[in-house]
């Protein structure tokens, strides 16, 4: 369906103008082409299609609209003309002439004349023909006028085969199709905002002048009177940006970044396993990452053994390597030293995928354990760990995660990539090799040439084999010995899990070589790019298609500096080869017995391809021009230069073709006859009779000119050199259209993403508008890209995957196109930043898209060459060059003028090396089909004649060899150099000494130097005189060149240092136009400086370029500036350009100094700080004793200076700390600069603001606040897990659940039977149960943000898929909702029990909460010293010297009167009203710390010691003696108390130590706290406000202040009125009334009134006070990260804290509240085993052959067996019955708590002290058959945990199965609240199937007392006394005498003397062979010495 509009005339215009027509349906605007100096009538005709996918309703309207055409202003508004489209439906075809109406909706004399079709095809989507789409030509809806707006007759033309011959057209058509808008030009790089060549005055992001009203009133006439929450820009003010553009974006970023080395940390926990396949088995994990390996400890006969050991694996690697190494995890069977053990199963995935999670981490998720040797076998166990890896920088998790769901749920949370599934199926990936070509020589012609001179063979010099990596394991095809094109035809196997969890495979082509083999390039596939996950995506498949290998450059030397390069790091500088793949990949059946079960990579020959299926041959032709050749680096200006282009081997003359390729021949390659002949037929009017075009790939050598110290540049003034090369590629150019097309889209979305944060960051009104205007060219991009892509045709070369991608991309852009357009509707001011957000996703999906993975033609490379050796090079990709008749199908630099910037090969280009321009380039590119080579010149500026070599003299299409302009044209440039801001700190004093150069074309300007400062304002304008650019004069006004801007910092001695680098494009004046506004004078803009790829400050300048005409100079517009006759020849800004400035007075609060560093050795004694803005500036007080007192004597001083009034452009104010010294001299000890001084305005107050309201009374809602409901919540989230069970959980179960967040198994949910006592409760109760808080509200704020997204989706979804999608959508909650209300109706019963008092757990630090506590003393760091070149030097920490405290206010002067009248106003504190005291403080410091979690390990067995050190000025508290052995989450739980003097001591420092018992003891982490911002904060972070006030029992108040007393002291400092206490439980504060309780018990009981829990009331509700209030700090824990000065950036584990302080000259606060850890409770476990049955038989009798088992009973409560006991054997047990009555003991402690028994024992017989361990508790039953002479035989087991196990059966009979395996639905007891617990077990172990059976029946009793009843009680082990179970009752077939008599003997021999037995056995067989040994020495002694 689609509704096409034929605008053919608009008649009866006034007036001589330029014309342009906009037709709007539907929200989807196309513009025509502008009519140029048109009289009455405009003939456009120009026809227009909407496609339309919902039929079209009779009532809706189309719009057009006629204007004047400006290209400075907007344009106006002619007329309007609308239609109902009734009578369009009805009939199908209308043809109209009408008249237009104005603003007014009066009609005008102006008419119009248009068609309008309209095809409604029955609802159906109608197939859309080539030729109609081509013949409505070009529909460009992009509404920026990015592309051209007219129609290009052209395309309709050779399409439809017409005689036109391809490519001949006028020039004026092809200029017309490279018009580009200007807009795109910069705006990307954010180069300055590069300002639309004619909107001017103003930044590009406001396009164009609209005023926003003007704005608001043009959209609503084009709207019809919308509401502004629809207008979207661009479409209003694109037409003005429509500007012809030869020239293409360079390219900002210099220095490559992908092969530096960077600092990771891979840390793993391993939990524990479950469900590990094998019988009584003695598990380790080895984890390995890379090459590295470390195990766990082993843990015996256990099938689910628990670890909880962390490892941490540090590397400093690049990138791309560190993504590619494999984490692989292994579980091993009984591994000793002497045998390496079996692997049960394992996991692997690469780090990248970790990488990409959020959070960099997987947390508590089980990996599904495989066996790679057995792909039939299924699943062989599950591992938990947490598996994180942090970059430098990253920071990892919070320790308490919300989504702690019910750990035993294994299937829930397993350790994979959302997306990918459970169940993962073996695949075999296929990787076929077919053959190579264009290989370099990989060894020295020496060798070659001595062995031609030996054995006369004269051979290619390379052995290449292809190897593959993927997933840690390799392969390799065979080698082909001395071959450039060798062939292989090979095809490499691997099998792996489906999908993998490793991202790339690793291709790459090496030599083989006797010494070491070398890689000759590498290649690296993506697996994401070359498959799709989706529902209708598809597998990995790739090719057969050629890919292209780059590296270091051709020629062989022996030790490649750039090897590194052709192993796949950093960008490539050289084409090295191509090779040609496929790729495949088949699921395994693994059922079908005949598979081939190993997972060995596999080498299999291939069947070859086809040459032809990669694609026909043609022959490509690719063109250069060299505009200019500037900014050559002196190192290399003495020496003649050129330059060398190539494209594969192609041009490449040095080092290139190795020899002719020869199979060419037959693809119609290299013959002389042949060629001729394709030449001739493929353009009869090029080459003379022979025909052949000789490539010319270099230019002439040219001595370089100097530009001036640092720079020089070649002399190509008018003559400017050419280059042509032909090459043959096969054709597959469609790939690179469509990457084309996707990159554009991206390009123009990411240009108006930057505009509108622009806009936001600027502040300019309505960037949602902006944002609108985005989307829709979004949507429309879109839609062309379907419709073009569509056109593909199907020719035979199509890979597989060339099909899948062009599905799965045209899927996703429609998509695509139908979100933007519902977002579109959907942002509204406030959605906005939401919003912006999915459009950000939407750009990384694009750019995703967008890369190509089947390579085609090779990049290009341009080489600068000096004395034939290769200097510096570009590398363009071909595709941005590459032509296409369709405008969005051609390459973005097509055509185009490129600045490009020549870089330093591979490793020498890091660093500051990089950083400097090799060679500053402006080149022409074009790179076609040699027959549509036509008007490759198109693009070039105008005005130049042809240079042709002498054969192609008069033949019109032979290429150039140089051009000659003919036309040039002069101009004046001056730069506007106003002054930059935040620049790099380039000298050891922290500051630099900037001055600024500036290039244009061949000349180069400086300003003057300012000394010692990052914010330099120069204020100087330079004037570039007699520049002469080549080229029409039109063209230098859309397009002029680029200006290059260089930072340098001027040193005393040696040459200026590079800091930094930007560019702009100047405003051009032609000499015909006026100087005079919008366009001029320019404006200031800021332009972002870059150093490296790092941004370094912004430079605030304004450019314009000035046509001298033929009046010379003095038409020129005056330098008016103001006169300064002290800066002699330096000429300021002008008047006009200048910013425009007013009076501000700044004032500045002076507290005191901090922390202050040595200055060259010598200490700080009498600092002072220097304030300076803007030239004007004050000095502090001078600080007598920095020693005895940092802080400043005189508070506030102030000083005015004049600003501009544009708040943008505030200079930075520099902050200076100088050191006085003896004989007046001055030492910088530090600087820093605030940038930004918008904080910092004072803004008067909104009277009218709800804040300030102060009249009648308003009642705060005191309703509790909601307490979150744990429960529901926990059974919502866990509707599929045992959520049922966890129902009835009591607070007191609840606060004692995990403490640990390693915590093992889910344990302990039934509820305890009586309430929680309250003398129970301990500060610890309230902890966890807080933690459980926070727990629940992080979990529903992840489930809010779930269901928000859910919600957005819908409505998305809703916008583009109709109903459909809606059905389902709304189909899945339901059934969700079924699940989630199942459980419910046991909620009520918890209501009853007793809330526990709850603190706040954070979990950061207090600071990142209540905004560093500058809530009004703010804290600058001051920096000194160089900052580091390398990213991995100094960061900013380091250069840290200082702290200076205090705060800044500015405003306009004169200060508003309300400050100035209001009550006890000091004039001499300014604006600092009601500031405290600075005078020295004595205060009590109470450190609190809870535990610690995650620490990094210190010591070899990956374990620490940890112990708390605490530093506060001269304190230091080293808790040595306390240390924790082998913990990383210890619990520490102390209190220290610190009496300090602020301000000298006000840095608090708490660090853990490792202890080591030898050597020092090492630093793991320390957190530093700034107590004095703390302590002076209207937070009041002194004490934290609890949530009640009692006065006994765990919560008691802990501030020697009661809660009347704080509010009262608050309401007098804060001016406000109360508290008024009232009777009833009131109390107000101002105008707000709180209410409460009033009474209170005391510990006997007595209840007596109070006020105190009103006061707490409002203070907890303090920030709802007017003017005063703001939030309290509650009472807490915070956490804070611990670091470690080695190890900057990466956390080294967190701390769990609090502070708490007191003033000495207040009463003395109470004693430290205990919170000492909980210590384990006494118990002991009885278990008595009566009996067991059905226990399977193992034994055959030796005569009878019946079979019998000896059963005994095995138990053991810990961990490793080390308390296990064995019943008696009850012998010959023919039924499998046997009878025990056999007691065992298992004294143990026990942490109610966490649910975790305590075992303190050594690790090993070197530990020194014992480790504390906490394991689950649960008792483990084994039967076993007892043999005599061979190891017993196990048979089976059973685990229960003792806080959760399945009731016993009553009897054998109804014991089954189900006990073990169906957990969930068994009602579960714990032993601790049942203490007795009788009934049967089964017994399980698992078949050869790794099927569980069961293998017999245990009747256990399990008794539980505490160690006070046991001894009370006590009770014999076995059946001895006290408390004597009676013998069993054995039947008597133990001893058949006469039946068994070898039984006796066996019976007797063994048990009695088997020992001895064995020793004597042992003793003569050693006997033997001694005698042996003497016996035959002599013998061979002889033999030996005779040589026999």
């Amino acid at each position: 369906m689609a509704l096409m509009l034929q605008l053919r005339t608009v008649s009866g215009l006034r007036g001589r103008a330029d014309r342009i027509a906009k037709a709007a349906f539907r929200g989807l605007s196309f513009y025509t082409r502008v009519l140029e100096n048109c009289e009455d009538e405009a003939r456009f005709d120009e026809a227009f299609r909407w496609p339309v996918a919902s039929n079209i309703d009779g009532n809706e309207i189309l719009e057009i609209q006629v204007f004047n055409y400006s290209k400075v202003f907007t344009n106006r508004l002619i007329g309007t003309f609308r239609m109902v489209l009734q009578q369009v439906v009805e009939e199908g075809q209308v043809e109209v002439t009408d008249t237009l109406i104005d603003d007014n909706n009066a009609a005008i004399q102006t008419s119009i004349s248009i068609e309008i079709r309209y095809h409604a095809l029955d609802g159906t989507v109608g197939t859309w023909n080539d030729k109609e789409f081509l013949e409505t030509p070009s529909v460009h809806s992009e509404g920026d006028g990015r592309y051209p707006l007219e129609t290009d007759s052209l395309l309709s033309g050779h399409r439809q085969g017409s005689d036109i011959s391809p490519g001949k057209s006028n020039q004026q058509s092809a200029e017309r199709s490279f018009r580009r808008a200007g807009k795109g030009v910069f705006s990307a790089m954010k180069l300055g905002k590069a300002r639309p060549s004619k909107d001017d005055h103003r930044k590009q992001d406001e396009p164009a002048v609209l005023e926003t009203e003007d704005l608001d009133r043009k959209a609503m006439r084009h709207t019809g009177g919308l509401e502004p929450d629809t207008i979207s820009l661009a479409s209003v003010t694109a037409v003005t940006t429509n500007v012809s553009n030869k020239r293409s974006k360079p390219d900002i970023k210099m220095e490559p970044s992908a092969g530096r080395p960077m600092d990771y940390q891979v840390s793993i926990t391993i939990i524990e396993a479950r469900q590990l396949v094998g019988l009584n088995m003695d598990p380790v994990v080895c984890v390995e990452v890379g090459e590295e390996k470390k195990y766990t400890s082993m843990k015996e006969s256990t099938n689910c053994p628990y670890y909880n050991e962390y490892f941490v694996f540090d590397f400093h690697v690049p990138p791309d390597v560190m993504f590619d190494k494999i984490i692989k995890l292994s579980v091993i069977h009984s591994k000793n030293l002497l045998r390496s053990g079996t692997l049960v199963g394992s996991f692997k995935m690469d780090v990248g995928t970790v990488y990409t999670q959020p959070e960099h981490q997987f947390y508590h998720k089980w990996a599904i354990l495989s066996d790679p040797e057995d792909l039939t076998a299924g699943l062989k166990g599950y591992l938990k760990c947490d598996i994180a890896v942090v970059g430098k920088g990253d920071n990892i998790k919070t320790p308490h995660k919300a989504n702690e769901t019910e750990e035993d749920d294994i299937e829930g949370n397993l350790l994979l990539p959302d997306g990918v599934p459970a169940e993962r199926q073996w695949a075999r990936f296929y990787i076929k090799i077919y053959r190579a070509e264009g290989l370099p020589r990989m060894n020295t012609s020496i060798m070659a040439n001595v062995k031609k001179a030996l054995i006369g063979e004269n051979k290619d010099l390379v052995d290449p084999y292809v190897q593959v990596v993927f997933a840690g394991q390799k392969g390799k095809t065979s080698v082909q010995k001395s071959s450039y094109e060798p062939l292989w035809n090979e095809q490499i196997v691997f099998t792996e899990m489906f999908p993998p969890l490793c991202k790339r495979i690793k291709i790459q082509i090496r030599d083989s070589d006797k010494v070491n083999d070398v890689a000759i390039g590498t290649h690296f596939i993506d697996l994401r790019k070359i498959s799709n996950e989706g529902d209708k995506g598809f597998l990995p498949t790739f090719g057969p298609a050629w890919v292209n290998m780059y590296g270091s450059t051709r020629n062989y030397t022996l030790m490649d500096e750039h090897q590194e390069l052709n192993e796949g790091l950093g960008e490539g500088v050289s084409f090295r080869a191509r090779l040609l793949m496929g790729l495949a990949v088949e699921i395994l059946d693994t059922t079908n017995p005949e598979i081939n079960g190993s997972t060995e990579v596999q080498v299999e020959q291939a069947t070859s391809v086809a040459d032809t299926c990669t694609g026909k041959m043609e022959e490509f032709f690719l063109f250069g021009a060299f505009l200019e050749a500037t900014m050559i680096d002196r190192k290399i200006g003495d020496k003649a230069i050129n330059f060398e282009v190539t494209i594969g081997n192609y041009g490449n003359q040095i080092d290139g073709m190795t020899k002719p390729m020869l199979r060419r021949k037959k693809e119609g390659g290299d013959g002389d006859e042949e060629e001729s002949e394709l030449l001739q037929n493929s353009s009869e009017d090029e080459g003379d009779e022979s025909g052949e075009l000789v490539s010319v790939s270099s230019t002439q050598p040219m001595k370089p000119l100097v530009t001036d110290r640092n720079y020089f540049h070649l002399p190509y003034f008018e003559k400017k050199p050419c280059i042509y090369i032909k090459s043959w590629w096969q054709d597959q150019r469609r790939r690179l259209y469509n990457a084309n097309i996707m990159d554009k889209i991206a390009d123009k979305l990411e240009e108006g993403l930057n505009d509108v944060q622009e806009m936001i960051k600027t502040e300019k009104p309505h960037p949602e508008r902006r944002l609108r205007g985005v989307l829709e060219e979004l949507s429309s991009g879109c839609l062309r890209f379907v419709t073009l892509a569509d056109k593909d045709q199907h020719h035979s070369s199509r890979t597989r995957l060339d099909r899948e991608r062009l599905k799965s991309c045209m899927r996703e852009l429609e998509n695509m196109g139908q979100q933007a357009t519902t977002l579109r509707s959907q942002v509204k001011k406030n959605t906005m930043k939401d919003k912006l957000k999915l459009v950000q996703n939407f750009l990384q999906k694009l750019r995703f898209l967008a890369d190509e993975p089947q390579h085609t033609i090779p990049d290009v490379f341009i080489w600068m060459m000096s004395n034939n050796k290769r200097i510096a090079y570009a590398r363009i990709p071909s595709k941005d060059i590459l032509y296409s008749i369709v405008d969005e199908e051609m390459g973005k630099d097509c055509a185009k003028v490129k600045t490009i910037f020549l870089k330093l090969p591979g490793k020498r280009g890091f660093g500051p090396a990089g950083w400097t321009v090799q060679a500053k380039m402006e080149m022409y590119l074009w790179l076609g089909l040699n027959k549509q080579r036509k008007d490759f010149l198109s693009g070039l500026p105008c005005g130049f004649e042809e240079k042709k070599t002498a054969r192609g003299q008069n033949l019109p299409s032979f290429p150039p060899i140089s051009l000659l302009y003919t036309k040039k044209q002069v101009f004046q440039l001056r730069a506007h150099m106003y002054q930059a801001r935040s620049l790099f700190a380039a000298d050891s004093s922290g500051l630099s000494d900037p001055f600024a150069r500036v290039f244009f074309i061949s000349q180069s300007q400086c300003t003057e130097v300012l000394n010692e400062t990052l914010c330099p304002t120069w204020d100087q304008l330079l004037v570039f005189d007699n520049v002469e650019l080549y080229g029409e004069v039109h063209e230098m006004r859309d397009d002029p060149p680029i200006i290059v801007i260089e930072i340098y910092d001027q040193d005393t001695v040696g040459k200026a240092d590079f800091m930094g680098r930007t560019f702009a494009k100047p405003v051009v004046k032609m000499s015909d136009e006026h100087y005079s506004p919008p366009r001029f004078p320019p404006q200031l803009e800021y332009y972002q400086i870059y150093r490296g790829n790092s941004t370094a400050g912004d430079l605030l300048a304004a450019f314009e370029l000035l046509q001298i005409g033929p009046g010379g100079k003095s038409d020129l517009p005056p330098i008016d500036g103001p006169t300064d006759v002290d800066r002699g020849p330096i000429l300021p800004v002008p008047l006009g350009i200048r910013p425009v400035l007013s009076k501000y007075r700044v004032e500045i609060l002076f507290w005191g100094l901090r922390d202050l560093k040595r200055v060259n050795l010598a200490q700080v004694d009498r600092p002072r700080v220097d304030i300076e803005c803007a030239g004007r500036g004050v000095q502090s007080a001078l600080i007598q004793n920095y020693k005895k007192n940092p802080n400043f004597s005189t508070l506030v001083k102030w000083f005015e200076v004049d600003l501009p009034e544009n708040e943008l452009l505030h200079p930075p104010l520099n902050i200076r700390v100088v050191d006085c010294r003896a004989f007046g001299r001055y030492t910088l000890v530090g600087s820093h600069a605030v940038s930004s001084l918008r904080k910092f305005i004072y803004r008067p107050p909104d009277k009218k603001a709800q804040h300030w309201n102060m009249t009648g009374e308003i009642v705060v809602n005191m309703e509790p606040e909601i307490p979150i409901k744990k429960l529901e919540t926990m059974v919502k989230l866990e509707a599929n897990s045992d959520a049922v069970v966890k129902v009835d959980v009591t607070e007191e179960e609840k606060e004692k659940k995990k403490k640990k967040k390693k915590g093992g198994g889910g344990g302990g949910e039934e509820a305890e039977e009586g309430e929680p006592d309250e003398s129970m409760l301990d500060w610890w109760s309230k902890y966890f149960a807080s933690i459980e808080t926070m727990k629940e509200q992080l979990r529903q704020q992840e489930a809010a943000a779930a269901e928000a997204e859910e919600k957005e989706d819908m409505e998305i979804a809703e916008g583009s898929k109709g109903q459909v999608k809606n059905k389902e959508k709304s189909k899945a909650p339901k059934d969700d909702k079924k699940k989630k209300q199942q459980p419910a109706p046991e909620l009520p019963e918890k209501k009853s029990k007793q809330k526990i008092d709850e603190l706040k757990v954070f979990n950061k630090e207090l600071e990142t909460e209540f905004d560093n506590f500058e809530d009004w003393l703010h804290t600058f760091n001051l920096l000194r010293g160089k900052i580091g070149d390398n990213d991995d030097n100094a960061t900013e920490e380091e250069r840290i010297v200082g702290r200076f405290k205090g705060s800044i206010c500015v405003y306009k002067v004169p200060l508003p009167d309300d400050i100035t009248k209001e009550a006890g106003y000091d004039p001499s504190f300014g604006m600092f009203q009601g500031i405290p005291s600075n005078d020295p403080i004595n205060v009590l410091v109470r450190v609190y710390i809870v535990r610690a979690t995650d620490l990094h390990p210190a010591d070899i067995n990956g374990k620490a010691d940890p112990y708390i050190a605490i530093k506060l000025g001269k304190t230091d508290i080293k808790d040595k003696e306390n240390y924790i052995s082998k913990q990383l989450n210890p619990v520490f739980g102390k209190s220290f108390d610190i009496e300090a003097t602020f301000p000298v001591e006000s840095m608090l420092t708490v660090a853990v130590y490792d202890w080591d018992l030898v050597g020092t003891d090492d630093l793991i982490g320390e957190t530093k706290i700034d107590l004095e911002n703390r302590y002076y904060s209207k937070h009041r972070a002194t004490c934290g406000v609890s949530q009640t006030y009692s006065i006994h029992g765990y919560n008691t108040w802990r501030d020697p202040m009661k809660p009347s007393q704080i509010l009262s002291k608050l309401c007098k400092e804060g001016k406000v009125d109360g508290p008024h206490f009232g009777p009833g439980g009131r109390v107000k504060v101002a105008n707000r009334v709180f209410t409460g309780p009033t009474e209170i018990e005391d510990e006997n009981g007595q209840k007596k009134q109070t006020d105190e829990h009103l006061a707490l009331t409002a203070l907890r509700h303090w920030e709802d006070i007017p003017r005063a209030g703001c939030r309290l700090v509650p009472e807490h824990v915070e956490t804070r990260p611990l670091l470690n000065p080695d190890k900057p950036g990466i956390e080294q584990g967190r701390l769990e804290m609090w502070v708490d302080m007191f003033p000495m000259d207040m009463p003395a606060p109470g004693p430290a509240i205990d919170i000492s850890p909980r210590k384990p409770k006494k118990y002991e476990l009885r278990v008595i085993v009566w009996n067991t049955d059905e226990v399977i038989l193992e034994d055959d009798d030796y005569f009878t052959g019946e079979k019998s088992s000896d059963i005994f009973v095995r138990g053991w409560l810990k961990g490793q067996q080390e308390d296990k006991q064995d019943t008696d054997v009850h012998y010959h047990s023919l039924t499998g019955e046997g009878n025990f009555n056999w007691r065992y003991i298992f004294p143990f402690d026990y942490l109610m708590a966490e649910e975790k028994i305590v075992i303190s024992k050594k690790e090993s017989m070197f530990s020194w002290d014992e480790t504390e361990y906490k394991i689950p508790a649960r008792l483990t039953l084994q039967v076993w058959d007892a043999d005599h002479f061979s190891a017993d035989d196990f048979l089976g087991a059973i685990e229960l945990d003792l806080n959760r196990f399945p009731r016993g059966a009553k009897t054998s009979k109804q014991c089954t199965l189900e006990m073990v395996t169906n957990e969930a639905e068994l009602p579960m007891v714990s032993i601790f609240k049942q203490k007795r617990v009788k009934g049967w077990w089964p017994f399980v172990a698992r078949d050869e199937n790794d099927e569980l059976e069961i293998t017999g029946k245990v009747e256990a009793e399990l008794h539980l007392l505490t160690a006070e009843e046991a001894e009370k009680s006590p009770a014999g082990l076995a059946r001895n006394e006290p408390d004597p179970l009676e013998k069993p009752n054995r039947p008597d077939t133990s001893f058949i005498w006469f039946l068994n008599p070898l039984k006796s003997i066996k019976y007797l021999i063994c048990t009695r003397y088997k020992w001895l037995i064995i020793k004597i056995v042992l003793a003569l067989l050693l006997l033997i062979m001694v005698a042996l040994f003497l016996y035959s020495m002599p013998g061979y002694m002889v033999k030996k010495l005779l040589g026999a």
